[in-house]
């Protein structure tokens, strides 16, 4: 399989909540992650020296001012483009302060790749409550990015061991979430994963779309919004030449997709997604694995699919193969969006 040379594809990487994993898991993660591409960590230096310090890893810090000179550091070493956000420094604690610096690293990173300056976004997770305590209006990292870009269609697939999932909406109630389930807004879901399957290297992606109800709504018998929203939109779609089927059962469908029925399928909220994507991934026992992608934006972003895990954080004990995945993933969509043959 040919791909760009990882000397050519330049990637931020946002360090995340500075008292979560996310230091830790790139500080575990470099020596994977540099024979893919040449990252450059987006963060603070104290909380990454500390997090080279309780993983006992062997790997140096060096500040940069631009990407651009990340080319020329050695690969044993992190390039750091250091902000100066984090002063007193904590492991595993909820604080306002953490969220704004968090926040700070992707604002950064979002003006690097407008600018080009960097190929894509690798992102550590962030806190939720941290970042709303920092004053932030969205949920996430991907209402922010779409904001950032102005973005109108864009939706979050995750990807694990074959298996890929998007949404119809995220991290909204599930009173909500419900309500939300419009044609038009599954219609627009369909085609940005048609896209991004597309420039996943899957020339002629096949669609599974699930249903909202038990059953598919059985006929109408368990509800109306299968019948009346989600098949008129898989109708649309099908006339648009997009081979996707649905609305199908929720309880077999991502069995039919993991089997490899399906490229994907399109869920209609977070959890019915995000539960057969972290089944798979978060096998007990096992190395945490799995992709988020950002689809339907002008830059590349990818992230772990894992927390902040405030529980474990400052032990050196994280896992960071969900961190390793993510680059591979986000190095492979640059490839295809500069027209490499990564197919």
């Amino acid at each position: 399989m040919s791909r760009q040379n990882p000397e050519d594809v330049i990637v931020g990487i946002t360090m995340g909540d500075p008292s979560g994993i996310g230091p830790e898991v790139i500080v575990q993660a470099h020596e994977r992650i540099r024979q893919h591409v040449v990252p450059v960590v987006i963060g603070d230096e104290p909380v990454l020296e500390a997090a080279i310090d309780v993983c006992e890893a062997d790997v140096g810090l060096q500040r940069i001012d631009t990407p651009a000179e990340a080319t020329a550091v050695d690969r044993s070493v992190l390039p750091l483009l250091d902000l100066a956000n984090v002063s007193d420094h904590r492991w595993g604690v909820v604080d306002a302060a953490f969220g704004r610096a968090s926040l700070a690293y992707v604002e950064r990173a979002i003006e690097l790749a407008l600018e080009g300056a960097i190929d894509a976004i690798v992102t550590a997770p962030i806190n939720k409550q941290a970042t709303r305590a920092a004053g932030s209006e969205h949920a996430g990292h991907t209402g922010l990015l779409a904001a950032r870009t102005n973005t109108e269609r864009y939706s979050m697939m995750l990807i694990a061991h074959g298996l890929r999932v998007t949404h119809v909406s995220t991290h909204v109630p599930l009173r909500e979430a419900c309500a939300l389930v419009e044609t038009d807004r599954v219609v627009e879901t369909i085609h940005v994963t048609h896209g991004a399957l597309r420039e996943l290297g899957i020339d002629a992606p096949t669609i599974a779309v699930a249903g909202l109800n038990p059953h598919a709504g059985d006929d109408r018998l368990l509800g109306t919004e299968d019948a009346d929203e989600i098949a008129p939109a898989v109708a649309q779609v099908r006339d648009a030449e997009i081979d996707a089927v649905g609305p199908i059962s929720p309880d077999t469908v991502y069995v039919r997709a993991a089997a490899g029925e399906f490229d994907c399928v399109v869920s209609m909220y977070h959890d019915q997604g995000h539960i057969p994507i972290k089944m798979l991934g978060f096998s007990a026992g096992e190395a945490v694995s799995g992709v988020n992608v950002t689809i339907g934006l002008p830059i590349v972003r990818t992230s772990v699919d894992h927390g902040t895990a405030f529980d474990i954080a400052g032990q050196g004990v994280a896992d960071a193969t969900s961190m390793v995945d993510a680059v591979e993933v986000a190095a492979r969509l640059v490839g295809v969006r500069r027209g490499g043959s990564d197919r």
